[in-house]
């Protein structure tokens, strides 16, 4: 029997397993649209650790990382710098989130927001921007899935058919389970992955090189060597300089607890105590970055010019000599970084687009208030989500990081309008609007495939529509009426 022909039956059994655990918690929640998004907010600590760990490592994680480090040197340690950071301001945000969805009832990100700005266009335009960003991250996460199962089966397995097995699963457990169903397979996928990696960053250096130290000494004589020295390099091999790197780490840390499926786990928290102690243990979460980033070091030497660097893990596997069992464990634990993410995502996007994007239509508002009918629309939105990111994950040809990275220019430009709603009562619903809009715009417009060779300095193009983001907030509040003061008490006072 062929080697890969065990390695896919490892990663089926995985994959029953997950569906089992993905199906049975959704049997134990309300039948309600707050059941079947917040989940009836009875998330403990453990379970929102491993949701919020596992959401936010994903097939970047997995397949990216090693890459980056592979091809970018130093660049990689971006991904750890910004994850460091990121989660500081769900520590403030999303204890007083959770408090305003209990006693109002909220269960998405944009539900908020129009609440305090009092503006039904404004929620409206987050539940566009919400869909627009998270489509490219599911679409990341269906590639990952289908580059692992290509590689493994040695071709066999086309990746569009790799990435179909995998998120056909996902749909499943999300579709009759929502988001109880990706609390406790993000649990088990994040401990999974979790002793995969490590192994991994300690066993394949000791393997070849002897050791970590060694490794990187043999790295640093090497022709490596200089892209060893931060901050690296960029995609096309140039030195990266700091204002490139700097500006990755400030706007992925901005936008990090700003992606609708991580901040809508503020309403499925069972406490604020809940939260608090998920972010101070969240860290942890973050030294699984350590030994992935390693994998990649690893194979500089050993496997040079492997195309695409994203490949690297799977190519490194196939390549040695390990037993055949570890192998289809460790592709077992890609699949669930890919899919712990993926399953978030797409859930979340689906519920945004219902409670802040289609039930705003007059038809369909009164169709909703029958009981199920929400719950019924979300479960559609889920399967077209999920076929729309299936069909840029096939047809695409960005790398992994490189979708990551450009996703978080505009989700960062909720940051503003988060802050603003807390602790600047001035802040108005013409300013946060005016506010979002430029910054979205400035971002599109400095990509990369635009205008980005206008940018004045060569920093992330989302640090510009920062920029003007606040500026329209903060100059058109002020010249506009503020809210009135009860409204504002809601937010400032809690």
């Amino acid at each position: 029997m062929a080697d890969w022909i065990i390695i896919l039956g490892i990663c089926g059994i995985y994959l029953v397993i997950t569906l089992v655990m993905g199906i049975i918690p959704g049997r134990k929640v309300s039948n309600s649209a707050a059941g079947y998004v917040a989940g009836d907010r009875s998330m403990n600590v453990f379970i929102l650790y491993f949701v919020l760990g596992a959401s936010i490592f994903s097939s970047f994680a997995f397949l990216g990382g090693p890459g980056w480090a592979y091809s970018r040197g130093a660049a990689a340690f971006y991904i750890i710098a910004y994850g460091a950071l990121g989660m500081v301001p769900f520590y403030f945000f999303g204890p007083k989130a959770r408090k305003l969805g209990a006693k109002h009832g909220f269960v998405t990100q944009a539900e908020l927001l129009q609440d305090r700005y009092n503006s039904k266009v404004l929620s409206a335009l987050l539940a566009i921007l919400t869909v627009v960003v998270l489509i490219p991250y599911l679409t990341l996460q269906m590639k990952g899935a289908g580059l692992v199962l290509n590689t493994i089966s040695e071709g066999t397995i086309p990746e569009w058919l790799g990435a179909g097995i995998a998120y056909g699963v996902v749909l499943v457990y999300v579709f009759f389970s929502g988001v109880m169903g990706v609390g406790w397979t993000n649990t088990f996928q994040g401990i999974f992955m979790l002793i995969i990696a490590w192994f991994l960053g300690i066993y394949l250096p000791e393997k070849m090189y002897g050791g970590i130290g060694p490794m990187f000494e043999e790295l640093i004589a090497s022709d490596f060597g200089d892209a060893l020295s931060a901050p690296g390099l960029t995609s096309s091999g140039a030195a990266w300089d700091w204002w490139g790197f700097s500006s990755a780490v400030l706007i992925s840390a901005i936008g990090f607890s700003m992606w609708p499926h991580f901040f809508m786990k503020a309403f499925a928290a069972k406490s604020d105590r809940t939260i608090k102690l998920t972010v101070d243990l969240y860290p942890t979460f973050q030294i699984f970055l350590v030994p992935i980033l390693i994998i990649g070091f690893v194979a500089v030497l050993a496997f040079p010019n492997v195309t695409p660097a994203d490949s690297i893990l799977p190519h490194v596997l196939l390549q040695m000599d390990l037993p055949v069992i570890l192998i289809g464990l460790v592709c077992a634990g890609t699949l669930a970084a890919s899919m712990s993410s993926g399953d978030a995502i797409v859930h979340a996007a689906a519920s945004v687009a219902v409670r802040d994007g289609l039930s705003k239509s007059p038809s369909l508002a009164n169709w909703m208030k029958a009981e199920g009918n929400e719950r019924t629309l979300i479960r559609i939105l889920v399967i077209v989500i999920s076929l729309i990111a299936y069909y840029f994950a096939v047809f695409s040809e960005t790398d992994i990081v490189s979708l990551l990275l450009g996703a978080y220019g505009g989700i960062a430009q909720m940051f503003p309008l988060v802050f603003a709603m807390f602790y600047w009562p001035r802040a108005n619903g013409k300013g946060a609007l005016a506010g979002l809009i430029g910054g979205v715009i400035v971002t599109i417009f400095f990509l990369e495939p635009f205008y980005g060779h206008l940018k004045p300095l060569p920093m992330h193009e989302g640090i510009y529509g920062l920029i003007v983001n606040l500026a329209l907030l903060i100059g058109i509040s002020l010249a506009t009426e503020p809210e009135e003061r009860e409204r504002i008490e809601r937010y400032t006072d809690i």
